[in-house]
Order: structure tokens, then sequence, then C-alpha cells
């Protein structure tokens, strides 16, 4: 059992169904594995739960045992139940998987900066995560810095004018039609430029 683990949680997680035989998730790391896969930074993770930014890192590095007011905070926010932060994801191989999802009927998520709509939402084990935005942001200053996180991501431009600032390349104007591919890791945002939020359709691989 991690040393991280608080009982209460384990308890939980039992509760749950989950297999009495499998070893209990460390709850930090399943924590910032789910904020991840969304492609989240730790700012819009914690304003998505409603928690201070303090408070998810420190849940997620081990450093506090969360309440359960926090868990149920924290799952609503990552749009999941409060026993699926202690479910495994799936490690078994499948084959021949498909995902529709219709127009309009993405899992909606809603930042200062941008409006996501996440796309094939129930799909589990996703090696990468599909998306579409609409860019409420109009100055790389709202951001309050550089957007950063794991894995290598491809922005394609549906509607509008985006420029698309990056640590270590010049901005870059992007209209209808236009795409880009970059890692995910270098500091990078995207404000829309023209009068109309611009909307995009954006890929993040999640390996």
């Amino acid at each position: 059992m991690s040393q991280n683990e608080p009982p209460s949680l384990i308890r939980i997680a039992r509760e749950s169904g989950a297999d009495a035989h499998v070893e209990p998730l460390n709850l930090g790391i399943r924590v910032r594995e789910l904020r991840k896969a969304r492609g989240w930074t730790l700012e819009q993770a914690a304003a998505q739960a409603g928690l201070a930014r303090s408070t998810l890192s420190k849940i997620e590095n081990g450093q506090m045992s969360p309440t359960y007011e926090a868990l149920k905070k924290l799952a609503e926010g990552l749009a999941i139940s409060v026993p699926q932060l202690f479910t495994p994801p799936s490690r078994a191989q499948v084959n021949g998987r498909l995902a529709v999802t219709k127009s309009g009927e993405g899992q909606a998520h809603a930042t200062a900066t941008y409006e996501h709509e996440l796309l094939t939402a129930s799909l589990r084990g996703k090696q990468m995560l599909p998306y579409r935005a609409r860019i409420r942001a109009r100055d790389p200053a709202e951001f309050g810095g550089w957007v950063r996180h794991d894995g290598e991501e491809f922005l394609y431009v549906l509607t509008g004018i985006v420029r698309l600032y990056s640590e270590f390349y010049e901005p870059v104007d992007l209209r209808r039609g236009d795409s880009a591919y970059y890692d995910a890791s270098m500091g990078h945002n995207v404000v829309s430029l023209s009068e109309e939020d611009a909307t995009i359709l954006w890929v993040t691989s999640l390996v």
C-alpha cells in the first residue's frame, strides 16, 4: 500500500466494487494522469474543480489527504464519479473500437480562455484526445503564462483566424484550413484575431 494513500480513500475504492485483490492506486498519480489526459494545466484543473491550485498540487504530490468534499469537487471537475478516481485505466489491448460523437454532443468544459468540447469522451484508454475549441482569448497575457503539458499536439483551424504563440518560435497566424503540429511540452498559447471567436480542432497525444 502506498504511504500516501489514506485508509479512508482505500475504503471508498473498495466500496466502489473494485477488486479487493488489486493494489490501491496512488491517488496523486491517478489525479495527475486524469488531468494530463485532458490537456489541462494545474490552474485549469483547479478552476474546473473549484479548488485552489496549491491544494491540487499538494494532492498530486501526495502532500495532503483530501476530504471527501474535496474528492467530490475534484471528480465533478474531471466529469467522473468519485469511485472512478480509484479505478485503474484499462491495460487490455482492444482492437476494432469505434466511438461516434454527433455534432453538439461533446462534453463541454469552459475556461476563461478556451471553450472546449471533448469528443469521444466515453471512450477509455485513448491514445489521442480530440476536442473542438472556441478561442475566447484575445491576448496571451490572459493565460498568465505558457500552457504546457505532456505529448504532442495537432491544431486545425475550423473558422476564423488564430495566432499561435510558442516558446521557441515567432508567432504565426493561421486561417481556416491551416494547421500546426508541435511539441506540447513547449510553452504555447492560442488567441483569436478575428472579430468572432475562432474555432479549432485540437488533437493531443496521450502517450
